[in-house]
């Protein structure tokens, strides 16, 4: 980008916090507008950044401006963008909570620079959230390249003519603290009673439509209280730069009262420092850093008999005052907004350097880069009786029991992870999840599905879906068994269970007993009973999808809810064995038609608030981790039957779903607990940690370590390297 041109061309995006979005008067410069709150408003701005001749985006951040939780919402824009951008922090936490701390370090991921004002901001960046040293960038706050005037005209108005003036700009809110300096002012004035404490700035429109002028009101009064109101003075107007600059060469003391310490940036204090201003302030980040070195004098929060005693040595010592403006105006010089300028310029001409556009076709599913498997949250939240079905964020949650399912999926989490790393401590956990599935089970060969905390039965016969799982979990128990005795075990369990087959009516969980029936017979091929039940069930899927199947809509029933892709999923199963060529037709047709619904540049599941009826729109939320599971595990067993190499590809992307690739741009795996989230809903994480959503993403995961281990030139390697992943 020759001669800064991306400059030449440059436009504003605005951030609207009503719906209208006519509702402002905007500049010229302004070209698009987002409705804080319309998710789809990001990624079209996103498209619109595209389309320009625009060569970089700065996004300016603060928690509060974007919509969703903590300002989710932005990462789906910086996720679009195919220009390089840099984020310009001007609020970093010292304890985010989750989701700020999550959503700082996915904007990281996404930006090719973020850009802080403090070193402290840096050393927050580095050592709170763990962002590499590379991906930070120091620019102090810049402020005008002006000087003061000859003749000053705000020094000749009454406010200022014949006083000595304290000041303060800026929006008015409580956390400013001008009562502080309110108080100091009795003192002050006793001393100094030529002083007028001057507050030039309109109340945060915030404030404003929650509370009024209460504050401002509340503030007059004090001063009344104190017999000093003829000394305080509310300047109520916006002024530009020139004025501003005015103020603050008239002003003999600048003053930042603020009530609290976590402020890393602050553009007042900049711009008083920039002015060449005597400067006094409480020690809020920013102050203590800006005001080193004799730049100015600070005082603790709220001490106003420290502020007093401050302000009346400046002012019984003018070399003292002066010496301070001294220091802050040499020191402002490179402030100013050339200096500052160029080096937003250089970060903005590195980071267009640097862009490498990435292609569908460079995947290789052997330089997938996987996190360490680690089974701490699962091993948290299983006991002695089995595992626990639902967790407080990463807490299990005692109140809601036990469920069938969960440890069915449990079970088979133990089997594929032994198959793949032959990790000998999941060995212990086998036998618990196998008595809960046999405590479960009723005389007649039927299960229960629910138990409580206290072990007491909270159904007589559980779901089909639990019931499908179940004979999933034993079929693979058979077929892969650590040792004989576990396998004799399932052997009992699935003779018993037989009887049941002819009696399931539900899609879903004759779906789920077709992936157990596929994984038996894999062991025994010459059971013919247990073969004409997988044929029957497969039958019951197939006739199913040909009744409901139309030219523009080509799936199992008249209308998508969940765990959708178990049912395509059970079908390349039984294809396997079978070898009916008619099931892999309908299997692979099937599974276009979701991947046609639901697979985009990321993974978006059909979402169960509300589900999807034929001839209308997929619901985006409450997306669900099961959801994604299926997809990937119907991917792997495509590739096995078709040996597509770009169902990999497939597989890989709706893994990443787990870790950022959806439709918020936020992970839901937690490296810290190593829990899964248990869902997306509308503008946030739903954020709690059950064994589903677990349990759905170290499957997952497991499909896509298979993947790696087994397919490829590179295969010894890679398997090597993923089988020394920490497992825990």
């Amino acid at each position: 980008m020759k001669g800064h041109q991306f400059l030449e061309t440059g436009f504003v995006i605005a951030m609207n916090d009503s719906e209208n979005v006519d509702e402002y008067d905007y500049p010229e410069e302004v070209k698009f507008v987002i409705r804080q709150e319309q998710h789809k408003d990001y990624a079209a701005a996103a498209d619109f950044i595209n389309e320009s001749d625009a060569g970089a985006c700065v996004i300016e951040h603060e928690f509060g401006i974007y919509g969703g939780e903590s300002g989710i919402y932005l990462l789906s824009l910086m996720q679009r963008l195919k220009k390089p951008v840099i984020v310009v922090l001007h609020t970093i936490l010292k304890e985010p909570n989750y989701t700020q701390k999550l959503i700082t370090r996915e904007m990281a991921k996404y930006a090719s620079s973020l850009v802080v004002m403090s070193k402290r901001a840096v050393r927050f960046l580095k050592t709170i959230y763990h962002i590499p040293e590379e991906k930070i960038s120091l620019i102090e706050h810049g402020v005008p390249d002006l000087e003061a005037p000859e003749v000053n005209p705000v020094k000749q108005t009454p406010l200022f003519k014949d006083h000595k003036v304290l000041f303060t700009f800026g929006l008015i809110s409580r956390n400013k603290g001008l009562e502080t300096v309110v108080q100091a002012l009795p003192k002050i004035v006793e001393r100094h009673p030529e002083v007028m404490y001057v507050v030039l700035g309109n109340t945060h429109p915030g404030v404003l439509k929650n509370s009024g002028e209460e504050y401002r009101d509340s503030l007059k009064e004090m001063a009344r209280d104190l017999n000093v109101e003829k000394h305080l003075t509310f300047v109520g107007k916006f002024v530009n730069e020139e004025e501003l600059m005015h103020y603050l060469d008239a002003c003999d003391i600048y003053v930042t009262p603020y009530l609290n310490a976590a402020q890393i940036t602050s553009g007042t204090l900049s711009y008083a420092v920039g002015a060449g201003t005597a400067v006094v302030s409480t020690p809020y980040w920013h102050a203590e850093e800006l005001l080193d070195n004799n730049r100015g004098c600070l005082f603790d929060f709220k001490d106003s008999d420290k502020l007093a005693e401050i302000v009346i040595d400046l002012l019984d010592n003018e070399a003292k005052a002066n010496s301070l403006r001294q220091n802050a105006y040499m020191y402002g010089l490179h402030l100013r907004w050339p200096s500052i300028g160029r080096k937003y310029i250089a970060v903005l001409e590195d980071s267009i350097h640097k862009l490498n556009k990435k292609h569908e076709d460079d995947f290789d599913i052997n330089s997938v880069e996987l996190p360490p498997f680690n089974l701490s949250h699962i091993k948290r939240l299983t006991d002695s009786t089995g595992l626990i079905q639902h967790a407080k964020y990463g807490i299990p949650n005692f109140h809601e029991g036990y469920c069938l399912d969960d440890n069915s999926r449990a079970l088979i989490l133990m089997l594929m992870s032994y198959q793949e790393f032959r990790n000998e401590d999941v060995l212990d956990l086998f036998p618990v999840y196998l008595s809960y599935i046999h405590y479960m089970q009723r005389e007649d060969g039927d299960f229960r599905n629910f138990l409580s905390y206290s072990r007491n039965f909270l159904d007589e016969r559980g779901s089909e879906d639990s019931f499908g799982r179940t004979i999933w979990a034993i079929g693979l128990l058979i077929n892969s068994s650590p040792n004989n005795s576990y396998r004799e075990f399932g052997e009992d369990i699935f003779r018993t269970s037989i009887p049941h087959f002819k009696s399931l009516r539900y899609i879903r969980g004759v779906a789920n007993t077709v992936i157990g029936l596929s994984y038996y017979l894999k062991v025994h091929p010459s059971n013919l009973t247990v073969m004409d039940e997988l044929k029957r069930l497969t039958a019951f899927v197939t006739d199913a999808y040909l009744k409901n199947r139309r030219d523009d809509w080509h799936w199992f029933e008249g209308h998508m809810t969940y765990d959708n892709a178990i049912l395509p999923l059970c079908l390349f199963h039984s294809c396997e064995i079978t070898g009916n060529e008619e099931v892999k037709r309908i299997a692979i047709e099937s599974s276009s038609f979701l991947e046609m619904l639901t697979l985009k540049e990321y993974f978006s599941p059909v979402g169960n608030a509300g589900w999807h009826q034929k001839g209308g729109n997929v619901p985006i939320f409450d997306q669900q981790a099961i959801e994604t599971m299926a997809m990937v595990l119907m991917y792997s067993q495509a590739y096995k039957i078709t040996k597509d190499n770009s169902l990999l590809q497939k597989m890989h992307l709706c893994y990443m779903w787990f870790l950022g690739e959806n439709e918020l741009k936020i992970p839901l795996y937690d490296n810290e607990t190593h829990g899964c989230c248990d869902g997306l809903e509308t503008g946030k994480l739903n954020r709690n940690q059950g064994a589903e959503s677990t349990l759905a993403y170290l499957i997952s995961y497991l499909c896509v370590a298979n993947a790696i281990c087994t397919n490829g030139s590179k295969q010894s390697a890679t398997k090597k390297n993923v089988q020394k992943l920490n497992c825990v």
